[in-house]
């Protein structure tokens, strides 16, 4: 069946939808189309600022606590920190955040090395979109804005990803990502050692 349904031609929709009216029916003919697809509100992404620290640390603490394999610290190391540290991140560091309906939904921070002959480097960190936004593509933008800061300041961006993780793996490798190195056993969850590959994105 056609988009038109049981209406062969336009004008035969049209009278259905003015037959509708007359008949008190606000919306007219009942056919179950909507010929206007409404889209949702694309996502903001941009750099968080200090005054922001505690929605950053919200998110932060969730994070820890949702995928704690992906992360080098744990969540009762972060909950103990007050928030003025988070705060200081902020100022220090470029830790990006993808809004969506102004509701802070995903991070990706950028630090650069310290030392003069390390400062060409870049590391992506703490990578995280809570779960409920997943499938919207805002690991890509984080990705991307961060990708796009990091030229004005360094020649290349290195990260971490746990070896079992394959969805971040490929988005890392679609934005030019290659892996350089394994180090085994690079964190301890409890009893399970998880192993990180090394990646690097270079930009000049």
């Amino acid at each position: 069946m056609t988009a038109l349904g049981r209406f062969e031609r336009v004008d035969d929709l049209h009278d259905a939808n003015l037959r509708g009216r007359r008949a008190g029916f606000r919306g007219g003919a009942k056919i179950g189309i909507s010929l206007t697809p409404v889209n949702p509100a694309p996502a903001a992404v941009r750099r968080l600022l200090p005054g922001e620290a505690e929605a950053y640390r919200a998110i932060r603490l969730e994070a820890l606590a949702t995928n704690p394999e992906a992360f080098g610290s744990t969540w009762e190391e972060q909950a103990a920190q007050p928030l003025d540290r988070f705060a200081e991140t902020l100022a220090k560091a470029a830790i990006f955040g993808a809004f969506l309906d102004g509701d802070l939904v995903g991070m990706a921070g950028f630090f650069i090395e310290e030392g003069a002959r390390k400062r060409h480097k870049g590391v992506l960190r703490g990578m995280y979109v809570r779960p409920a936004a997943r499938g919207a593509d805002l690991g890509r933008a984080l990705l991307r804005a961060v990708l796009g800061y990091a030229r004005a300041h360094v020649e290349q961006v290195q990260l971490l990803v746990v070896s079992d993780n394959e969805a971040a793996r490929r988005l890392y490798e679609s934005e030019g990502f290659s892996a350089y190195g394994l180090e085994r056993e690079a964190l301890k969850d409890g009893e399970r050692y998880l192993d990180e590959i090394l990646m690097v994105r270079f930009l000049k």
